[in-house]
């Protein structure tokens, strides 16, 4: 009981890697109203992440003595630049170059925005060298886009509560976008994803109390040693939650030692 209580308040870490999730079951629809409701508890997160600072003054640091490394960091659907900013500010203070996206808010064209974000990954990526993406919600999607149609030009992708199949299907947003449209989209990501599967590294993260994105949608059975992070957060609370930070800074130590 007092390990639990320490993990649910942030002192311990609650992040658990998978290394098979193939016996996990796969989505059939939007999260419950009841784990919907349940993301009122995205207002707790910040004292979670004050308690976690211990753990967080411990992340390991960019490595010195070279150009620091570029991530990109993309906000979920609706969601302004600035929601991306708590964590930018926690890579910055490890090393790295950490960026927004550049184009405000996600507006919810994730195909356009692929596309005008790649444009400016390969310019980064000629000035600095591979990037890293990291994408919230929708912006994992396009993480995922720009890295399939760009693999030379980035490091690795990171995502944290990103629909992998079923396109906004298995999302509480699937009635802004309608049947016909979720169907649109889910039927052309299995397309790319079969056709054209992710060459660089990925890492999601996803969690069991996610109201917004079903967790099991979050899960990608496609990509080549894909690695998966389970975290204990709400989905509106991964922005500013320690073991996503954390997860985060440990794969950006891994691909840049």
């Amino acid at each position: 009981m007092v390990t639990r209580a320490a993990r649910r308040t942030g002192l311990l870490g609650d992040a658990r890697p998978w290394v098979d999730v193939s016996d996990l079951p796969r989505p059939t629809g939007p999260p419950s109203r009841r784990t919907l409701n349940g993301e009122v508890a995205a207002l707790v997160q910040g004292p979670r992440l004050a308690l976690a600072s211990p753990r967080l003054l411990r992340a390991p640091r960019a490595p010195r003595g070279v150009d620091a490394p570029v991530v990109v960091d993309i906000p979920g659907w609706q969601a302004p630049e600035l929601s991306g900013a708590p964590i930018r500010a926690f890579l910055k203070r490890l090393g790295y170059d950490a960026r927004g996206w550049g184009f405000g808010v996600n507006r919810g064209d994730p195909q356009a925005d692929a596309d005008r974000l790649a444009r400016k990954v390969a310019q980064w990526a000629e000035q600095h060298g591979p990037v890293h993406l990291v994408g919230w919600s929708l912006g994992g999607v396009i993480a995922r886009e720009v890295a399939r149609e760009l693999p030379e030009a980035v490091a690795q992708v990171v995502t944290y509560g990103t629909p992998v199949v079923g396109g906004p299907s298995h999302t509480a947003v699937a009635r802004y976008y309608g049947a016909e449209e979720s169907q649109r989209v889910a039927e052309l990501s299995e397309r790319h994803d079969r056709a054209n599967p992710l060459s660089v590294p990925v890492t999601a993260i996803f969690s069991r109390r996610d109201g917004i994105v079903s967790w099991q949608a979050c899960l990608d059975h496609v990509t080549p040693g894909v690695e998966h992070v389970e975290v204990g957060s709400t989905h509106l609370g991964m922005g500013i939650d320690p073991d996503v930070w954390l997860t985060v800074a440990d794969r950006l130590a891994r691909a840049t030692r």
